[in-house]
């Protein structure tokens, strides 16, 4: 070796290392060892043609589209654009997103927006939502305010939903409500009999021998007197009660009934009596208007929105013949977030995902709108920052909402983002509790604002088609 000429080696090195790395170019050369995925190796990247993507029907996902193409079937065919989430960074941006999959007959908000432009036309008589929250909108918090600046713009008067009996009847502004102490009061926490189905709100009630409820209005624009008023209950055979003094016996035996009334103007207020019978469960009484948007606010303290999964298909189907909803929110988040710094939330997404299917199915043709997680601060090294679970969460929120078809709006980016609870809580114009989750009602009144907004920039665009 040592009379040879050398010179000649790094030249077949360089070769022989570049044939090695082109001839794995060629090949799938990654690997994954636990978490780890490497990265593939092609050397001739640059080299290639581009192959234009394979546009497929089954999984695509779609925005919301201008135009409805109709063919020469009854199949409605929805246009495909970009995804929007290709135009807008989905963690920061404060308007609401549209998606749509192509087995949805509404898909985001288009279904609602539609209603609207109806309602406003003098094409139809209301429009309904149905908003599910925790603790976030007891007390008709967030959806008082959206309530009364729809009811503005499109017309209706009234506080919609309210149940038989509530732990915050006494903290709730937009109706006066009291009732007696012997209503027996079936939910998520104690789920009532198989015989007796559970309602809407996740409450169901069922009286004692004296039982009473009493709703009076209060001096707010459109809340001021009770005009048309409808008491929701179940399967019933001859069930007796007294409302302002006048018998009634309910009977029916669909999951959801109706009764319903013009309330008398010499009348303020309503008060319902248990006089005997056969027992029944109770859902809760309805305060509208002949025309209009009305908002039910449909709170249930300390849940995540896996709960809804209790709704029967029974119960919803029913409701959308007896009081049609033309969107549903889901507004959930603070009662994940019970631990700060947790981020994976796979353990949320999969029931969650469940409870989305099993709604958009029973729901077909109501538009459905996700709402994300408010910011969230908690106490590290001496000062309040947010807690990385948040943007985890909003991720999570935003994957359900995309694969469900439906319209997502980031409340936590709309308040400010990173730091803002902290800003809510602490800042000149106080807007959140001190316990930098949930806001007041200064808060809640902005946040109803901030959701009012978003939609009406959507319905500003239907409107310019």
């Amino acid at each position: 070796m040592s009379g040879k000429n050398k010179s000649a080696y790094p030249f077949y090195i360089i070769v022989g290392s570049l044939v090695c790395l082109v001839a794995l170019s060629l090949v799938n050369n990654s690997f994954s060892l636990e978490q780890y995925t490497s990265r593939p190796l092609d050397m001739l990247a640059d080299l290639r043609k581009e192959t234009p993507p394979i546009k497929t029907t089954d999984t695509a996902v779609i925005a919301v589209t201008d135009t409805i193409q109709t063919a020469n079937t009854d199949t409605v065919q929805l246009a495909v654009i970009p995804d929007p989430d290709h135009s807008h960074d989905f963690t920061s941006y404060t308007g609401i997103l549209n998606y749509a999959v192509r087995d949805t007959a509404a898909s985001g908000l288009e279904h609602f927006l539609q209603a609207l432009d109806a309602l406003k036309a003098g094409k139809r008589k209301k429009v309904r939502i149905a908003y599910f929250g925790d603790s976030m909108i007891e007390g008709d918090l967030i959806t008082e305010d959206l309530r009364d600046s729809l009811q503005i713009l499109f017309g209706g008067s009234g506080v919609g939903f309210v149940p038989i009996t509530s732990v915050v009847a006494g903290f709730r502004t937009t109706i006066n409500h009291t009732f007696s102490k012997d209503w027996k009061d079936y939910s998520y926490k104690e789920m009532p009999p198989a015989n007796v189905p559970l309602g809407i709100s996740g409450h169901t009630f069922v009286p004692g021998d004296a039982s009473w409820i009493k709703y009076s209005p209060v001096r707010k624009r459109g809340l001021d007197k009770f005009e048309e008023v409808s008491l929701l209950y179940g399967p019933a055979s001859g069930g007796n009660i007294s409302v302002n003094e006048k018998s009634y016996s309910l009977t029916g035996h669909r999951p959801v009934n109706l009764l319903s009334w013009k309330q008398d103007s010499a009348q303020h207020g309503v008060t319902i009596k248990w006089s005997g019978g056969n027992s029944l469960p109770f859902y809760g009484v309805c305060f509208e208007a002949n025309n209009g948007v009305y908002v039910d606010n449909y709170s249930f303290r300390g849940i995540s929105g896996v709960e809804l999964g209790h709704l029967s298909r029974q119960i919803l189907e029913q409701m959308q013949t007896e009081h049609p909803y033309d969107l549903v929110v889901l507004h959930y988040g603070a009662n994940i977030l019970w631990k700060p710094e947790l981020t994976d939330y796979t353990w949320y997404g999969r029931p969650m995902k469940k409870v989305m299917d099993s709604l958009r199915s029973d729901l077909p043709n109501t538009s459905f709108l996700v709402i994300s997680t408010a910011d969230k601060s908690y106490k590290k090294g001496g000062n309040y920052v947010t807690a990385p679970g948040v943007t985890a969460l909003l991720k999570t929120q935003h994957e359900l909402a995309k694969e469900h078809g439906t319209a997502y709006w980031n409340l936590y980016a709309a308040m400010g983002g990173d730091g803002s609870m902290t800003h809510w809580v602490e800042g000149d114009t106080v807007l959140a509790n001190k316990d930098y989750t949930h806001f007041n009602r200064q808060g809640a009144a902005r946040v109803g604002a901030l959701l009012y907004k978003a939609m009406m920039d959507e319905y500003k665009q239907l409107e310019h088609q």
